[in-house]
């Protein structure tokens, strides 16, 4: 991730700024849906479950006079396996080279210990500036959001002071309200620069990390809530289908759903096989919208014992 000179006058780029900022918040926050309504485009998964997010997902939001590249992040939380430590070391290996943070708190749930975990990390970064994003606000009425934002003002002069948060924004990603607010207060602290990417290019993730995580939040749906914590997805293949026509082409998608339990094989995989073919097609339509042609998607299930405590298996599954 490349930095700014934040001391360079605007004159230097014609005004135009540009750069990074995070979003986190603890699991279920919102953070994957905001970043997609920034975006105005799926480039991260979201799903009811908490812990969907695994990698740090860029969506890039392009307007004429800037550049915002948001980074999504796994849920900050007090990690209880050797997985949720590495989480946690990349959420905050990513705070130390952002612009600007924003922390994201749901409108519909009190300010519980695990914001309160999140706002302390984020007093300690020191640097950055934080903005305080209250999401799901859709959710709640006129009188429970005034409540929650006081709130969320509050935390802020408790772990930073008198000052606070630099801003307090609320939004709903589900309906629009405050998107466009929520871009403007933070291309607001990025510094002056020219664009980072090309126009027109939303994220930079692999199209195999994004073909695992459709297959993945497809796989979450409906199911017990012990599972996301124990399920990997690993794209082994993607090819073109040999002998089609030119008018008429067809990828191979090989992929692999690893789970720690037999029990847990059993659920993804359903009754004579129906929850997998659910989740085959439910994945297929957002994997060709993806790579812009059709497919064929191979789905198998695989048994890893205990793969989020043992590091042999955690690099193997790209953790």
């Amino acid at each position: 991730m490349s930095k700014k000179n934040k001391a360079a006058g605007d004159e230097d780029f014609g005004g135009f700024r540009a750069g990074f900022s995070v979003l986190v918040g603890r699991p279920n926050a919102g953070k994957s849906t905001l970043t997609n309504a920034l975006v105005g485009k799926k480039v991260a998964i979201t799903s009811a479950k908490p812990q969907t997010t695994r990698h740090t997902i860029r969506g890039i939001v392009h307007r004429e006079d800037a550049q915002l590249i948001l980074v999504d992040t796994p849920g900050l939380h007090r990690p209880r396996t050797l997985l949720g430590k590495r989480l946690n070391d990349l959420v905050a290996d990513t705070l130390a080279e952002v612009d600007a943070i924003g922390f994201c708190l749901p409108a519909n749930e009190k300010i519980g210990p695990g914001d309160k975990y999140i706002a302390a990390q984020l007093a300690a970064v020191g640097r950055q500036p934080v903005i305080a994003i209250v999401t799901k606000t859709d959710l709640v009425d006129r009188q429970a959001l005034t409540e929650q934002l006081l709130a969320v003002a509050a935390l802020g002069r408790e772990v930073l002071g008198e000052e606070g948060w630099k801003d307090i924004v609320p939004v709903s990603a589900a309906d629009g309200f405050q998107v466009k607010t929520v871009a403007d207060v933070l291309i607001s602290h990025m510094p002056p620069s020219p664009p980072l990417y090309p126009d027109g290019e939303l994220t930079d993730e692999p199209e195999a990390v994004m073909v695992a995580e459709l297959v993945r939040e497809a796989a979450l749906e409906g199911v017990r809530d012990e599972l996301p914590h124990s399920l990997a997805v690993v794209v082994e293949e993607i090819v073109p289908r040999e002998d089609r026509p030119d008018d008429s082409p067809l990828l191979d998608v090989r992929v692999n759903l690893y789970v720690e339990r037999p029990s847990q094989k059993a659920i993804i995989i359903g009754k004579g096989g129906s929850r997998l073919r659910e989740v085959g097609t439910n994945a297929r339509k957002g994997i060709e919208a993806l790579l812009g042609t059709r497919i064929y998607l191979d789905l198998h299930v695989k048994v890893a014992k205990d793969w989020q405590r043992d590091p042999k298996q955690l690099v193997k599954l790209g953790f």
